[in-house]
């Protein structure tokens, strides 16, 4: 009797790690990472980075603020298709190129050199300023949840708070991706447990469900809600909300850019990459709308601006229900944080590994220990506090420079979706990509998704840069204006990018060296 394939990890065979390296390998690249993550933990990562918790509490105000209860009921659901069209399109790439710093990877292979580096600085942007504004949020609510600590909310305060968290963020990663990921996935299980008591003790406590509330329409701008918009039209203050859904349904990128730590990564990461949009969108839904429907009342509510969220809670909810729940919550959004992390650091290991950064050598080594890219890791850490404690000291015409920045961040995130996506439209079936991954829509379906997300980018823009938020457009300008000089004047000439064609067999046997050295072979 023939024997059955041998398995590596608990249904992980031989044949399936063979096949992980081999598709590695033909993109000139070596298992130098630790390939632990299953599907869940995969899938798990950009769950816990998209965190309803975090940005769906944090930006609530966004909504009951804007257009009351209607932009929860209708532009929740409306924003996260938004957020869904570009999960499916990258998606199908993922599934094609499973390569850490996936979106640096495939804008270069579907494009050239230049739109590989430029979309790896606008992720990599993307990715250190929203670590920064996701742990800015996690002291926010730290702050506003537990104010019994005396702690106050000054810059000092909030930068202790931050080197405290994020520096236990990136030791963990630093510790490997089996830690990692252990947390991550107890991270996915705690938003799903979390945002359903939520739902449940929201329910509960309201004095009686008015549906209605979720489908009309209200217009709270200006003083009636809180100044979080400026005096708009109904109309105007909707889609300003569709800010909410669309900012915080976005980082679902990290499956792809954990994509050479995931087992049968050509199945996985596109499963993880649709799967954290659709349960978030549809847990968020619930959580948030349980919440509008225990609210006292929506003029109330509006006032509230930012703060919208501790006064629904405490005007409904007992204070141990309340506390266990804040607790919860608080949880969630440091592990968002953690996952943040790690896929930051992958895209700055991918992106030295060919070059593309100051001291590029150094960022790009893996530890022989613990198979993580440890200065990668603290130097996303760094980075990130960093831009958050200068950005906090600097005022333009009286605005802190750390909000103009963080208004701009999921503009320039989209955008580095949107380049590698707008390459594969043209791409798909053409020499260049010729081979789809076993994650395939079809040509149409696929083109179809391609093309909803670049007509949602041209949304994304538009409304990012509306008052308050119209420093993201100088902000945005001023980005392409460098990148374009940088170019020009200097790394046209010394930017390689990814290795492709005959580089790729000439790296072979450097690909063996650099396994044998950790003990992959």
């Amino acid at each position: 009797m023939a024997d059955g394939p041998s398995v590596a990890s608990g249904g992980y065979t031989e044949a399936d790690k063979k096949e992980d390296v081999k598709v590695l390998h033909s993109m000139g690249y070596a298992q130098e990472l630790d390939r632990r993550m299953r599907q869940f933990s995969n899938f798990a990562i950009s769950f816990s980075i998209i965190c309803i918790l975090s940005g769906g509490i944090n930006s609530l105000a966004q909504g009951t603020s804007g257009a009351g209860g209607a932009a929860i009921g209708f532009g929740w659901p409306l924003g996260c298709a938004v957020s869904g069209v570009f999960a499916l399109a990258l998606a199908q790439i993922g599934s094609a190129y499973p390569t850490a710093g996936g979106l640096y990877h495939w804008g270069s292979i579907l494009g050239n050199r230049f739109t590989g580096w430029l979309t790896a600085w606008l992720n990599l942007l993307g990715l250190i300023t929203v670590l920064g504004a996701i742990n800015v949020g996690t002291w926010t609510f730290f702050e506003g949840a537990f104010p019994q600590l005396g702690i106050e909310n000054t810059i000092t305060n909030q930068t202790i708070f931050l080197i405290i968290i994020t520096g236990g963020m990136a030791l963990i990663n630093h510790l490997g991706i089996r830690l990692t990921a252990l947390l991550t996935d107890f991270s996915g299980y705690l938003i799903f447990a979390t945002s359903v008591a939520l739902a449940v003790v929201a329910l509960i406590a309201a004095e009686h469900w008015d549906i209605s509330r979720l489908w009309t329409f209200a217009n709270y701008s200006g003083e009636p809600g809180g100044n979080v918009w400026p005096p708009v039209s109904g109309s105007w203050v909707f889609l300003l909300g569709l800010l909410l859904p669309i900012y915080t349904i976005t980082g679902y990128d990290a499956s792809a850019h954990t994509s050479e730590e995931t087992m049968r990564a050509a199945h996985s990461v596109p499963r993880g990459i649709t799967h954290s949009v659709l349960w978030s969108a549809v847990f968020g839904w619930i959580m948030l709308c349980a919440f509008v429907l225990m609210i006292p009342n929506m003029d109330e509510a509006a006032k509230q601006g930012w703060n919208v969220f501790f006064w629904g809670m405490d005007a409904r909810v007992g204070p141990v229900i309340k506390e266990i729940l804040y607790v919860a919550i608080f949880i969630s959004q440091l592990l968002c944080g953690l996952a943040t992390v790690t896929s930051a650091s992958r895209m700055i290991f991918a992106f030295s590994r060919d070059g593309g950064l100051p001291f590029s050598k150094a960022l790009a080594r893996v530890s022989h220990k613990h198979r993580t890219p440890v200065a990668a890791i603290w130097t996303a850490a760094t980075a990130a506090v960093l831009f958050v404690w200068g950005a906090s000291l600097v005022s333009v015409a009286g605005t802190s420079a750390y909000t103009i920045v963080v208004s701009s961040t999921v503009i320039f995130l989209f955008l580095s979706f949107s380049v590698p996506i707008a390459l594969a439209l043209f791409a798909h079936g053409t020499p260049k990509w010729d081979r789809m991954g076993p994650w395939d829509l079809g040509p149409f379906w696929f083109k179809a998704s391609c093309v909803l997300s670049l007509i949602s980018m041209v949304l994304i823009f538009f409304i990012g840069i509306q008052p308050p938020n119209d420093w993201a457009l100088w902000i945005v300008i001023a980005f392409l204006a460098i990148t374009a000089l940088v170019w020009i004047l200097f790394e046209n000439r010394r930017f390689q990018g990814p290795p492709l064609g005959e580089m790729i067999a000439k790296r072979q046997a450097a690909i063996r060296e650099a396994e044998k050295a950790i003990g992959e072979i």
